[in-house]
């Protein structure tokens, strides 16, 4: 069971979601506005939160930039938009996963569990050792030559996932499947925009790479440099 705090201006959605949740084995707290909502997260520190982005007062974006800049509590993102232009600012925004409406509770509860599970719901793992780069999973932080890396939740996520499969091939369908829990595909956009934000963060670029270095046509993988 989880405690979620549902960001919803449709008072009909907002209804059957809470009641379908809450049958699922929930708390749910709602709020149909923007700031009624940033106020819930920050006081009432809420397991996870789902935000529509279409609000009356604020939009949902600029929303899940000010709760970010105050809590790292996992964001699930629903919305009608689903192309990479529209998505693509909202998980650079720091939202940790995304439904496309319509959805049913059921789904979103299957998102819930994937992002807490993400977000460290799972037996602790050892920490992994890559060169200078080590990532402690149950402290969820990574560190390049000793200094903290300022990594988002899903940015920690692909370095994981990845740093447990050193120099091995991953295609980006398997990280879409494995890390964004997105069995069918999606947005091979979102994969690159992500493992670009993280060579700029260990201090490369795609042409001159040190630890994530591109197999083209196949995949990505994480190497010790030489």
């Amino acid at each position: 069971m989880a405690d979620i705090l549902l960001i919803e201006d449709d008072a009909a959605i907002r209804t059957a979601l809470s009641r379908g949740l809450r049958e699922l084995g929930h708390a749910v707290s709602s709020s149909p506005t923007a700031l009624d909502g940033l106020r819930r997260a920050v006081q009432d520190r809420p397991d996870l939160v789902v935000l529509d982005l279409g609000l009356p007062d604020l939009d949902g974006v600029e929303l899940l930039r000010m709760v970010r800049a105050v809590s790292r509590v996992p964001v699930i993102v629903a919305t009608a938009r689903d192309g990479d232009a529209e998505m693509v600012p909202v998980l650079d925004a720091g939202a940790d996963d995304y439904v496309v409406k319509p959805y049913s509770a059921a789904q979103l509860d299957a998102r819930v569990r994937a992002v807490l599970r993400r977000a460290g719901g799972a037996a602790p793992e050892a920490p992994l050792a890559v060169g200078a780069l080590r990532v402690d999973p149950r402290a969820r932080t990574a560190t390049l030559d000793g200094t903290a890396l300022d990594l988002t939740p899903r940015e920690f996520d692909v370095l994981h996932y990845l740093a447990a499969r050193p120099g091995e091939v991953v295609t980006k369908r398997e990280l879409l499947t494995e890390v964004w829990q997105l069995p069918y595909g999606g947005a091979d956009k979102t994969v690159d925009v992500h493992l670009s934000w993280l060579r700029r963060k260990l201090g490369e670029t795609a042409a001159e790479p040190r630890y994530l270095h591109t197999v083209r046509g196949v995949g990505v993988k994480l190497v010790e440099p030489s």
